[in-house]
């Protein structure tokens, strides 16, 4: 009898369980943090063959390492728990963008779900940099566009 009870207090909790839905990411703003410029895809792509142009790649450096955008720098960016005190300088090493502040620099990670690529074009925006580009598609849709990848 314990055991139909077991049964049938799994069978509930499952039950209920699956009305439950699953949490959803959360998409980034289409709109860039103040005085970073929103480039897209196709945009990027010409970028990338102008001289003294920096691309640097947010996602972790495993992912870096499976492909890349052609050029880019991997400097993967510490996702932790919201934090009361947001120091940007916990999260990835701003030492690795270049030393002159107004080059032009294309920051980006997975695609518009993810968040690593808005927070650091925020943060090199306010640590002085004035030419910054946030590819907010990421290199997800930079692969099903087909454009050249580095492994």
């Amino acid at each position: 009898m314990t055991t139909l009870y077991n049964l049938l207090f799994s069978l509930v909790i499952i039950v209920s369980l699956a009305g439950i839905p699953m949490a959803a990411k959360v998409p980034t703003p289409t709109e860039p943090p103040e005085g970073v410029k929103l480039i897209s895809i196709d945009e990027a792509n010409q970028l990338l063959h102008q001289k003294n142009m920096y691309i640097y790649d947010m996602r972790k450096e495993l992912y870096y390492g499976k492909g890349h955008i052609p050029g880019a720098v991997s400097l993967p960016y510490k996702w932790t728990k919201k934090e009361s005190n947001y120091n940007y300088e916990s999260k990835f090493d701003i030492t690795k963008l270049p030393t002159d502040k107004n080059a032009p620099i294309i920051i980006h990670c997975d695609g518009p779900d993810e968040w690593k690529s808005y927070y650091t074009s925020k943060a090199a925006k306010e640590a002085g940099y004035n030419n910054i580009m946030w590819l907010r598609d990421g290199y997800s849709t930079w692969t099903t566009k087909g454009y050249a990848v580095e492994h």
